[in-house]
């Protein structure tokens, strides 16, 4: 292989910013490709390289990190003109951190190992932009061992865990079940600040009483002083929640699999985006539970 700190980050939001830094922080020579250019320039102030296309970046790179919205924009990239599989090899590997639906992963790895020798590693996260500048994320993988093995190469400087599911697909696969519990999780610390506050508790104490408890969790411990304070500053779209919920619901369709609680929760998450605050962060969940006060 090539270069082994050589990364190409496909996907300059807020996820592939945070990655792309956190691996120009670890000595990675990252080059990035957007279709925003300023995010581009952004990460260059940084110490990136800025890449003249998806293909230009695969070129020049060991290791190519997705970090994209829908499965149709990962295939576009990888597929499309001047995609990935334009200047793909055998000794490169796609890493895709995309949150995509299952099937449509294994089929677009099985076509692009069919089509170039490029292997796929289905790798979803959770543990956010903090978790990704800390190298603290949680990394669920689907695909070959092998491959999982050469991705750890890049992977320990972004993940504090790291662990195959299985094959391709196998890692959207636990996505799913790590954004249903997070789902369930948010709106359930929303609902408990609103009956402290009734009952004349601080629910900034909460996460302090329950700590070490049955009900003890990272969420409640992570945001509930978050939601108690109306802090909506950004640490993630509820629109994005929203996508992976409707490809949860999509696959428990498919698999017949009944998800009641989860869907009562999907429904919540599409009336906030109908009222608008789609891209903001789940902290608003609160606007929803105060009465949408102006």
């Amino acid at each position: 292989m090539a270069n082994a700190r050589t990364v190409a980050v496909i996907g300059a939001g807020l996820m592939g910013t945070a990655i792309a830094t956190r691996l120009i922080e670890t000595g990675h020579l990252v080059s990035v490709f957007d279709v925003d250019v300023q995010k581009i320039a952004a990460l260059v102030a940084k110490g990136a390289a800025a890449a003249a296309s998806v293909a230009d970046a695969t070129a020049k790179s060991s290791f190519v990190i997705l970090s994209l919205n829908h499965a149709d924009i990962v295939r576009a990239v990888v597929f499309g003109a001047n995609g990935v599989a334009a200047t793909a090899r055998t000794d490169k590997l796609l890493i895709d951190m995309s949150s995509i639906d299952p099937k449509e992963t294994a089929e677009m790895a099985a076509k692009l190992a069919e089509s170039t020798d490029m292997k796929w590693l289905d790798c979803p996260l959770s543990g956010g932009i903090p978790g990704a500048l800390a190298g603290r994320l949680t990394v669920m993988a689907g695909g070959d061992t092998t491959d999982f093995e050469r991705g750890r190469t890049v992977m320990q400087h972004l993940c504090a865990n790291y662990t195959l599911m299985g094959p391709s697909g196998a890692g959207q696969t636990t996505k799913l079940i790590n954004q249903l519990f997070c789902a369930v999780a948010f709106q359930a610390v929303a609902e408990a600040v609103k009956l402290a506050e009734a009952g004349g508790v601080d629910p900034a104490l909460i996460p302090q009483a329950l700590a070490g408890g049955r009900a003890d969790n990272r969420i409640m411990q992570e945001f509930m002083t978050k939601f108690a304070a109306r802090d909506y500053t950004p640490t993630g779209r509820i629109d994005n929640m929203l996508k992976d919920l409707d490809s949860l619901q999509a696959f428990a369709l498919k698999t017949k699999t009944p998800l009641p609680m989860t869907g009562q929760v999907v429904e919540i998450h599409r009336l906030l985006c109908a009222a608008g605050l789609g891209a903001r962060d789940s902290a608003e969940m609160m606007r929803l539970l105060d009465g949408f006060p102006g």
